[in-house]
């Protein structure tokens, strides 16, 4: 079954239900929000859009943080494995968040301390916040 919803980046988009993630808990600052749907940012781009389904407005670039920090590998919380339905470690997925200032891409950061933890199996997600003396909430992407 497909759903017509519109973006403001994208436009009108028909999307199939069976893909639409659902957040267990909303993101902070967007009660309202509790779907979305993962579009690639383009071809062969590591990319990728969190799109609300309900606000056009709504999307997030998010990333595999693997792509941009090897070494970032965040405690999931155990009781998190039940929220999403994983049953073990690999069915879930972390994206962060990028912020990226409109005409200064090389500013870009990544939210470290909040990731999203997806699993895509059962379309469920929620973001987590982290210990802060650990991890940066504007972890700078491009270093100089």
């Amino acid at each position: 079954m497909t759903k017509t919803i519109q973006t403001s980046r994208f436009g009108s988009l028909e999307i199939e239900e069976d893909k639409i993630i659902t957040m267990t808990t909303p993101f902070l600052g967007f009660a309202a929000e509790r779907y979305f749907i993962l579009l690639p940012h383009g071809p062969g781009s590591v990319f990728w859009w969190l799109q609300a389904v309900d606000n056009p407005d709504l999307a997030f670039v998010v990333i595999q943080p693997a792509i941009i920090n090897p070494n970032y590998h965040p405690a999931i919380p155990s009781p998190l494995h039940t929220e999403l339905h994983a049953h073990n470690e690999g069915d879930l997925e972390v994206l962060v968040i990028l912020t990226i200032p409109k005409g200064q891409p090389e500013a870009m950061t990544a939210n470290l301390l909040g990731p999203v933890i997806l699993n895509p199996t059962q379309k469920l997600a929620k973001q987590i916040l982290l210990d802060p003396s650990l991890y940066s909430p504007c972890w700078p992407i491009i270093l100089e």
